[in-house]
């Protein structure tokens, strides 16, 4: 199944604030399915690694599903894996979703971590693979689709490099560090959307999930997440979008302010209240839940919450986060019809 064609001229003249046919329905994050891997005859675990694998897979949903994009890449290893964590891949599993994990961090205690960014960073880890994979997804689907790609926060990256709950604690109690360590993955963060580009993404997304106010305060996202998201969104050229996930109504006025050309969220969210919040002019994603409605819900229930995000006010329709790969294939086609049938504009 394919679109009528245009659905990589409908998603970029979004970006750019052109006038649009109908309102895409695509994302930033994962969309990967259990029904590419049957396409393709792939084990989940592979298609990390290699990029002609991730290739295939990127571009699967839209090629089964008519879903407006192809993302690469799948898991959150890849910015702590080129600052030297090593990941598992459970290569050995035959079946079975089962996402990379860091094995350990950097460093146990934020006083001890001591991030140094590669002097190499495009050949580090397996950046080369989601590389290689833009490249092929651009040659392959680029004049139908946009291309993708995403890469973590600084706040998200530094919390992988460390322990979590240290680096939550030293919010309060000693924000020079934390600061530090943000002010290097934010330099991480501009450098590799600049790779991603080079390399044939047509727009970047940055996902800083672990700084939502349902994690931080409002107070600490103002004055300690934001300006690094200023920085970085300063630095990575357009097109580009800030996800974050949770209960964003709190702060949807600094998101809007980062700098990034549009915002993603979550089913969390009150779009309603969102865009009466940031105007007509702002750009804002969401907020299909990807796991609750389009893995566990009914076609009927993905078709009204659609229907629901569109009618207050999303210009995209867009999963609120990945897509849960064993995503029953009528709901993700209930998805992709309902924005065909409601987002006519």
């Amino acid at each position: 199944m394919t679109t009528d064609g245009n659905s990589r001229e409908r998603v970029l003249k979004l970006f750019a604030g052109e006038k649009i046919d109908n309102i895409p329905v695509f994302s930033g994050m994962g969309n990967i399915t259990v029904h590419g891997l049957k396409k393709y005859g792939y084990r989940f675990a592979e298609i990390h690694t290699d990029p002609r694998k991730m290739a295939d897979m990127a571009a699967s949903t839209y090629q089964l599903f008519g879903f407006e994009c192809a993302v690469a890449p799948f898991d959150m290893g890849i910015e702590a894996e080129a600052l030297g964590c090593q990941i598992n891949y459970y290569s050995h599993r035959e079946e079975g979703i089962l996402y990379p994990t860091i094995k350990q961090p950097l460093a146990e205690k934020l006083v001890d971590l001591d991030i140094q960014l590669p002097a190499d960073l495009a050949n580090a880890g397996r950046i080369p693979v989601v590389t290689e994979a833009i490249r092929l997804m651009k040659a392959e689907v680029g004049d139908q689709i946009a291309i993708g790609s995403y890469i973590l926060g600084p706040y998200l990256i530094a919390a992988q490099v460390t322990d979590v709950g240290d680096l939550a604690k030293a919010c309060f109690k000693k924000p020079d560090l934390v600061n530090k360590a943000m002010a290097k993955t934010s330099e991480l963060i501009i450098a590799l959307a600049k790779i991603y580009r080079e390399a044939g993404a047509d727009y970047v997304t940055i996902r800083e999930m672990g700084a939502g106010p349902d994690i931080l305060s409002p107070r600490l996202f103002k004055s300690l997440i934001m300006p690094h998201l200023e920085h970085i969104f300063a630095g990575v050229d357009s097109p580009n979008v800030l996800h974050i996930c949770g209960d964003t109504n709190s702060i949807v006025d600094q998101m809007g302010a980062c700098g990034a050309d549009a915002i993603s969220v979550e089913e969390k969210n009150n779009i309603a209240e969102s865009r009466e919040k940031l105007g007509s002019d702002a750009l804002i994603f969401g907020n299909i839940a990807g796991y609750n409605m389009l893995a566990m819900g009914k076609p009927d229930d993905v078709d009204s919450a659609v229907k629901a995000a569109i009618a207050n006010g999303v210009n995209a329709v867009w999963p609120g986060c990945d897509i849960w790969p064993d995503v029953p294939q009528e709901n993700i086609k209930a998805m992709v019809a309902a924005a065909k049938k409601y987002g006519k504009l």
